[in-house]
Formats: C-alpha cells, structure tokens, sequence
C-alpha cells in the first residue's frame, strides 16, 4: 500500500519511529503526551511507536511525572544496553578506538601508538592502521563483554577525503599522509573479526568532531556552525542544519600566501603551512627555536605555548616562540574570515588537541584579525569560541555515524534489498560483447 506522497506504509512507520527516538535521545526521558506535540504525531500514533519500542526493548519506563490533576504520567526513555556504538579516531599519533552504548556512555577505550619519528607515510602505513584496529576492537569488545552482534555499527574518522565506491565501500584519499584511494572499508571488512551485517561509517575527522559539537557541545542550540580541528593539520566541518550531517572541507589547504610555505600536501602556501601544529613547530626551530628533544607533537606545542606565556610574572618571554605564535594568530584570523564570508555561520568552534591548547592562549586575538579581514555584517552575527568535548571529541563524533543512520532506519538494521534477476535484454547484449 503507498500513500498518495509515494511513500509506502513501511515509510511513514519507519519516519514516525525515527521522529520518537530522535524525541527521546535528545530531550528524554518524556511521556507519552508530551511526545505528541514534540514529534507532531497523534497520540494514537505515539501510543502504537512507543508501544513497539518497548517490545523490542529499545525504549524503557522511566518513572513517572505528576499530571494536572489526572494519574502520574509514566516516562519513557531510550534503553542504553540496547545496542552498542565504536567510535576510532585515527589521529597524528595513536589510534583511539572506544566502545559506547547507545546513550554514549564510554564502556571500554584502547589506544594504539603511531610512530613518533621517520617519515610521515611511515607512520600511517595503511597494514599497520588496519592492525591497530583488529586488534583493539576485539580488546574493547572483551573488556565490556559486548558480543559483536550487538553493535550497530563502527565509525572511524580519518584524515582524508572519503569517496564511496561499489564494490570497495568508503575508500580514503588522504594525500597529506600518502593514502591514495586507499580502499579502506574492504581492508577492515577483510582484516576485522566482526558479523557481516555490521555496517562501517568512515569519514573525514573534522566531521565526526563538528557532529560531536554540534548534538552534544558548543554548537547545541545554533542553527549553523562550522567546527575546525587543529591538531598536526588543519580540518573544518561545515554544518547547516542541526540535526542533518556536516560536510567536511579541506580549509587548511586554502591558500594563504602565494608561493608560500611548503605544506605537506605538496603545495604552497596552505593555511596548514602556517597553522597546523607540524607546521608551528617547524617555525619555531627554522626562527632559532628549541623544542624539546624527543619529545612528541603534542609535548613540544606545550612547551612553545610555556615558553611564550610564561607561567611566572616575572619571567620574560621567549621572544621568539611569542613572533611565531602572533604571526599565526593573524593568519588563523585570516583563515576564519573566509569561512565566516563563505559560509555566514552562527559560530565558529575551535576543536582539537592542538586547536584547544592554542585556543586558550591567544583565540582573542584571532577573533580580532577575524573580524578585521572578514565583512561587517557576517562577522557581526558570527560567534567565536572553544569546542566543550575535549581532545578526544573524535572518537565520540565517529561512533554517532553508525547511531543517526541506526535512528534514520528507525532503530532497526537496513534491510538487505532481495536480488532481482537482470532484465532479457540485458543478457543478451552481455552475450554480443563478451570475449
């Protein structure tokens, strides 16, 4: 049976289940009379989802609420064992794979170090990622005793373009640390010991963090928003709706000065050149600078940002590290400036290891270059600020991929689609050109 919209019967119940647990995930627990006007459904409609819901123990009673004179009314929620999520984020230097239920409660986390010197393909080599998550998806499916049948699915964020393609699914273009049209999805389906019928959502990092802030951070509550990650590169997500999925954009490789640095992209005069954390420290020590020996990307930033906003008072600051840091605050501001005269966004969010450390120190004075490059009216409606989920946002935004399409079906699986036979004709013509 289809309605008159061309939708089927099985549509409209699969919209009306997305609309409740939607409903219930962001706003629960509730009743079944306030679901009504929140959802826009009859309550006879409500009445029959929640009811099939809680059959399937998906949603649960949560107490009840006192009425306006009639008997309490009783809550209902999302049941949080009731499926299971992995986020991984595939950073500069580990890989953090995480387990969560379906309310984002962390069960289990691991960590699996990338190679902190050698070439940067080195460290990224594609059997070795691929390994790191074999085997930390089995840790953390141990360590929680979840079965793998019970996840709806693993997200991973990547540092790359992800294009979809029949036969190898999500296939990574990440040409700042040598993966070309790396067939990632079929690597992991080949390599991870999980059912066949667990989807896996790989995207771009920026955007699994920018979802991250969008639902549950800084960015909750604006109608627009575009989220940054600064960590050894530079990322942003572009976010025009909500509820809907952000669009990933390569902003550090805008370029900022012709013939310029040389960015690890192979080009000059990207904005990573200038701004990434990798590029930052390379500044710092071609100006006379000393990072510590040894020490990690994430160590020797602490150790700039210290020497050039000394704790003490008294203490005067390296005079260098400070040069290096305000000339890349006025590029940042120049970087923010186009994304605020492109995209006109309520507020720009500054995410990431690096982005959160560089944030708290000098984010006044780059909204200052902001506002002085970019256009008066958009930059007056504009908002400039911190991302509130931490460093590892990452992870937390890659495993709501596998959730929004979970709810998108209406809290079921997709449906594997029945196998029709290929039409007369086109045998036949198969035939005439075949060897």
């Amino acid at each position: 049976m289809h309605a008159r919209t061309g939708r089927t019967v099985r549509d409209l119940r699969r919209e009306n289940r997305t609309a409740v647990l939607r409903r219930l995930y962001f706003d629960g627990p509730m009743s079944r009379l306030m679901l009504g006007p929140a959802t826009g459904l009859s309550s006879g409609s409500v009445s029959n989802v929640v009811a099939e819901l809680v059959a399937e123990g998906l949603v649960e009673e949560a107490g009840s609420v006192d009425s306006a004179g009639g008997r309490p009314r009783t809550l209902v929620r999302i049941t949080p064992g009731s499926g299971f999520m992995i986020g991984v984020d595939i950073g500069e230097t580990r890989v953090r794979i995480e387990l969560f239920d379906l309310t984002l409660t962390e069960l289990a986390r691991t960590e699996r170090a990338l190679a902190s010197s050698g070439p940067r393909t080195a460290r990224y080599d594609v059997d070795l990622v691929v390994a790191h998550l074999r085997e930390g998806i089995a840790e953390v499916l141990r360590t929680a005793d979840v079965p793998a049948d019970r996840l709806i699915g693993v997200g991973v964020g990547v540092p790359g373009i992800v294009a979809r393609d029949a036969e190898d699914g999500d296939v990574v273009h990440g040409q700042t640390v040598g993966w070309d049209a790396v067939p990632f999805e079929r690597l992991l389906r080949a390599a991870v010991d999980l059912p066949e019928d667990v989807p896996y959502w790989i995207d771009n990092g920026a955007k699994t963090l920018g979802q991250a802030e969008m639902w549950f951070g800084a960015g909750r509550g604006a109608r627009s928003a575009v989220v940054v990650l600064f960590g050894s590169g530079v990322g942003a997500c572009v976010l025009t709706d909500p509820m809907g999925p952000g669009r990933a954009i390569e902003w550090g490789h805008l370029t900022v000065r012709v013939r310029g640095r040389r960015c690890r992209c192979g080009a000059q005069g990207c904005l990573e050149a200038y701004a990434g954390a990798e590029a930052l420290l390379d500044r710092w020590r071609e100006a006379g600078g000393e990072p510590p020996a040894g020490a990690d990307e994430e160590t020797a930033l602490t150790a700039m940002l210290a020497a050039a906003y000394p704790a003490d008072p008294g203490a005067q600051p390296d005079a260098t590290a400070l040069a290096v840091l305000e000339e890349t605050a006025e590029y940042l501001g120049a970087g923010f400036a186009d994304l605020i005269n492109l995209f006109q966004p309520e507020r720009i969010l500054v995410g990431g290891w690096a982005g959160l450390q560089l944030g708290t120190r000098f984010l006044e004075t780059v909204d200052g270059y902001a506002r002085e490059y970019a256009l008066r009216y958009p930059a007056s409606r504009t908002g400039i600020g911190l991302g509130t989920l931490g460093p590892e946002a990452v992870t937390v935004g890659a495993a709501l991929l596998p959730l929004v399409d979970f709810f998108a079906q209406g809290g079921r699986r997709p449906e594997t689609k029945p196998t029709t036979p290929a039409p007369a004709w086109q045998s036949a013509l198969q035939d005439r050109v075949s060897p």
